[in-house]
């Protein structure tokens, strides 16, 4: 056999070595997000007491953060959740920034803000009230419930929730990341519900970039970066509009309040 003959060949066999070794690997997408319509139910199913409902948080009010996603939920970068039933609670920062975190903490008659730890969640997780408790053990007058829904698509052919995607073998057609984060603000002694937030983001490019689970991960980390941020500007609308009743928004804290927020992180 020539060498050319032969050296051609091995090429070809050593290709198709390694699309075989690329085909086998994959990514495994996250969990999906939560219907915070479906876990919002708690203790009042009638819609009498649901309405007969009012805010009672004092103001400047200190506002604990829980994100929720589905049952199982995990990521590459190693975000994963904690809790059973209905839905579970990531208590990790993920795609979060710290500056988001500060904005909301100093937005008017905000007093402080920080997320609720794992440790004084319950393991079973099914309603808004099982995260009001948690946030009451922190002495927090509101809590935002929030989610990330992130989707994958190549050439409009949705992948779900815990799908793998092939490394290597995409077709060089169009992909893309859409992250929906939505958010709901519960008074924490009432559940009254102060209302809701949404925002939607994309990441588009080419799906041969997405050889490789560092690309797509980071694909997926710069859209739910993006929703998240939208979500805490849509916030920052709802928030106005929430204490726009307010007659002094800067007016000071009482002495004894101003004390215990200075222990109370931000």
């Amino acid at each position: 056999m020539r060498p050319i003959a032969r050296r051609l060949i091995c090429s070809t066999v050593t290709l198709f070595l390694c699309l075989i070794a690329s085909g086998c690997a994959s990514y495994r997408t996250p969990g999906a997000g939560v219907d915070l319509a479906g876990i919002s139910g708690d203790d009042a199913q009638d819609i009498g007491e649901l309405m007969r409902r009012e805010p009672a948080s004092p103001f400047p009010a200190r506002m604990a953060l829980v994100r929720a996603q589905s049952p199982g939920y995990a990521t590459r970068g190693g975000a994963s959740c904690h809790g059973e039933g209905q839905f579970c609670v990531v208590t990790s920062r993920d795609v979060e920034r710290e500056a988001d975190f500060r904005r909301l903490g100093q937005l008017p008659l905000m007093a402080a803000v920080a997320p609720v730890g794992r440790l004084i969640l319950p393991r079973r997780l099914d309603t808004v009230r099982d995260v009001r408790i948690a946030a009451a053990a922190l002495k927090a007058d509101l809590v935002m419930v929030y989610s990330l829904d992130t989707r994958f698509e190549v050439d409009s052919t949705p992948i779900g929730p815990l799908a793998l995607i092939s490394l290597g073998l995409l077709p060089n057609k169009q992909a893309q990341v859409l992250t929906t984060a939505s958010g709901a603000l519960f008074d924490v002694r009432s559940g009254f519900v102060y209302g809701t937030v949404e925002w939607t983001a994309r990441e588009s490019q080419r799906a041969t970039f997405w050889s490789t689970e560092d690309a797509i991960d980071s694909a997926r980390r710069k859209a739910e970066t993006d929703a998240f941020q939208g979500l805490v500007d849509q916030f920052e609308d709802l928030w106005i509009e929430i204490v726009s009743d307010e007659t002094d928004a800067t007016r000071p804290a009482p002495p004894s309040r101003r004390t215990a927020l200075r222990q109370w992180p931000v």
